[in-house]
Parts: structure tokens; sequence; C-alpha cells
């Protein structure tokens, strides 16, 4: 099967990471796997991982995106994909405009996903524009259902997938911990408590610095580490959080670390990992790969994060936005010992994988039967 994934970029966030992870397992099962964006410093892993890219510029939410209507047909003319996935608002009207432009043999199936709870208007409703939607999490699903006109058999559940192998089983390597303390000295002999996410004012940073400043009152041998890029745009928000951390007086306490390729290693190194979303997220992936690692997680009991917290680990839900039950809960775990954490299947990259695939081909069959 030939399949082109579209999206706007491939940066550092979950949707980019996952749609390479889904890339590599559809190269590995031998299906030809595109994926077109603006580009971006995942490009490479992506084509090392047998897929090809291809850049255009599709990424910006401005009347001039759709100058890409006619590149955008042409490429489906040359590619001549089975399937189009679009992971995106803009690249779906790209796509879809540019497939209306097509012969009816010349044009693909279109499966969407709704990676998140969409603005209710025009603009969203193009994800509904498929042959068939996939919804990352259950309260997605039910979001979908409530606030678009899409007929419930038109909608698939699949959990975005994590490569547990890639972080299940395995051990802290001496020698990357050495050099993350000979960078960072102020970790040693430190409990951790990490907070992984782009920095972005809904993923929770600001309530992790305050969480931190409650822990620390009791707690002063912990130290807090917030992992994640600054995207463009979002530089104003990251001073922000860097003089909110002055101000809480913890400079020496909280380190801002970036955007990082170790996040394995991180994992492990850590005692406990900090999920606080300040609004219901689709899924949150860095959940699942921390619990993969066998390190508690505690996180808002809200959104897809909440599904793998109530699927894996019951103990490390917390009341949405209650700071100090937050720091209470994390505390709690730092004191507990380290649970065995069970991923079941259905937040494998496997199970998305088959799944997708499974859509992917009832798509096409139902096609060929209208034929």
């Amino acid at each position: 099967m030939r399949i082109l994934q579209a999206l706007p970029a491939l940066y550092s966030g979950g949707v980019e990471r996952g749609t390479i992870e889904f890339a590599s397992d559809l190269a590995k099962r031998g299906h030809e796997s595109f994926v077109v964006s603006n580009g971006g410093p995942l490009v490479e892993k992506l084509r090392a991982q047998g897929s090809t890219h291809i850049r255009m510029p599709i990424h910006r939410k401005s009347p001039l995106s759709f100058g890409q209507i006619r590149p955008m047909r042409q490429l489906i003319r040359d590619l001549k994909p089975d399937i189009i996935h679009v992971r995106s608002r803009m690249p779906a009207w790209i796509v879809n405009l540019a497939w209306r432009g097509l012969a009816d043999y010349e044009r693909p199936a279109i499966v969407s996903t709704f990676h998140g709870m969409y603005s209710v208007n025009p603009y969203s409703a193009i994800m509904t524009r498929a042959d068939r939607i996939i919804a990352v999490s259950t309260c997605v699903r039910d979001y979908v259902l409530e606030h678009f006109q899409v007929p419930e058999q038109k909608l698939t559940v699949i959990h975005r997938g994590v490569n547990v192998d890639y972080f299940q089983n395995r051990q802290l390597n001496e020698s990357w911990k050495q050099n993350l303390l000979r960078d960072f000295p102020q970790f040693a002999d430190k409990k951790i408590l990490m907070m992984p996410g782009r920095i972005s004012r809904w993923k929770g940073q600001l309530h992790f610095l305050a969480a931190m400043a409650e822990i620390l009152r009791t707690r002063p041998n912990t130290h807090g580490i917030i992992v994640g890029g600054v995207e463009p745009g979002k530089e104003r928000f990251m001073n922000e959080l860097e003089r909110r951390r002055t101000e809480l007086g913890l400079t020496n306490n909280v380190t801002f670390l970036g955007q990082r390729n170790d996040m394995a290693e991180l994992y492990l190194f850590a005692d406990v990992v900090c999920h606080m979303s300040t609004k219901p997220e689709p899924f949150g992936r860095t959940v699942t790969e921390a619990l993969a690692s066998g390190t508690p997680v505690v996180a808002f009991n809200r959104g897809g994060a909440a599904e793998t917290l109530q699927a894996c680990y019951q103990e490390g839900l917390v009341p949405p936005d209650d700071i100090s039950a937050f720091a209470q809960t994390a505390m709690k775990v730092l004191d507990s010992d380290i649970p065995d954490i069970k991923i079941p299947y259905q937040f494998r990259l496997q199970a998305q994988t088959e799944s997708s695939l499974r859509v992917y081909n009832e798509v096409l069959a139902a096609r060929q039967a209208r034929q």
C-alpha cells in the first residue's frame, strides 16, 4: 500500500513524533510511506527510518496557503497514493481542494485523524470530510460526535501508539548519567520530578512551578526539570516562565533543559513524571512513554492522559487544577515502592498500525465496491 501522511511540519510535538513512528512501522511492514510537510528537525529521522519526505509549505493558517493546492494536486498525480492521511486542518483543506480537481480515477481515499478537540467552526469541519475519521482517544471521539455532524459508524478510536519496546526493560546508562550530572551538577543526590512537553501555556508549566514551590517547602532534596523545545512564537511565554521561576525562588531548584533527543534516558533518570495540562489533552503521549519506562506519572484526571492512567496507574490521578493535591500525590509517589506498570496493547504502536491499516483496507474495499 502507498500511504501519504500530511501535517504542517516536523518539529517536536507529539503529533509529529507519532507520525514518524507510524511511518517507520509502515515501512518496516513493506508499505510505501510518504510524508508531506513544511519540514523541520525531525525530517532526517523520518528519512533514516525508511520514509520519503516532500517539503511543501502547507503549515500556515493563511489564505496564502491555498497557493499550494495546485502543487498538491500534482504531487497526488505523481505519487498515486492509495491513502492520504491528513493530520491537521490546513493540510486537510489543501488536500481536499486538490482532490476535488482530480478525475475520479485519480482520487485516492482520504482518512483524517482528530488529534485534538478542535474549535467548532467550518475551518475545523474539513476534518470530517474524509472517507473515515480516526479519534486518538475516547474523549476526542465523544467530542467529535457531540460537536460535528458525523455518523458514528464513520468514526474509529485508535489510541496513539507508543513503541513500548523502545522504552521498556532498559537500564540507565551510567556513562550517560555521569555526563548529565557533569552538565547539571544540581541534579546530584536529588529526587527528580520531570515535566516533558513543548513550551506552551496550556501544557501547564506554570502549574508545575507552583507545585514545585509547594513540594520544596518540605522536600528540599527534590529538583524539577522541564523538558521541551521553544517553537517559533513561544519565546515570550518562555521568558514568562523564567521570570516566574525567579519570583518563586526556584532558580536553583528547577532547570529548563530545552529540546532533548534522549527522552528514554530522561524517563529512567526521573523519579516522577508530571503531566499538568490546563485543558483536556487528546492523548498525552509522554504519559504512556514514561509509564512504559517504569516511571510513575502524576497527572490531572481529565482528557486522554487520564484514560492512559486509568488503565495503567490510577494512583497518579489528581483532581484537575488542584496544585496542592498534585504536590501531595507526587510526594506520596516519591515515598512509594517502584510500581510494576503494565501497558495494555491498545496503547502500543503495533496496535495503532494494525488498526489504522484495517481502516485503510476497509475504506479501499468500500470504494472498490462502489465502482
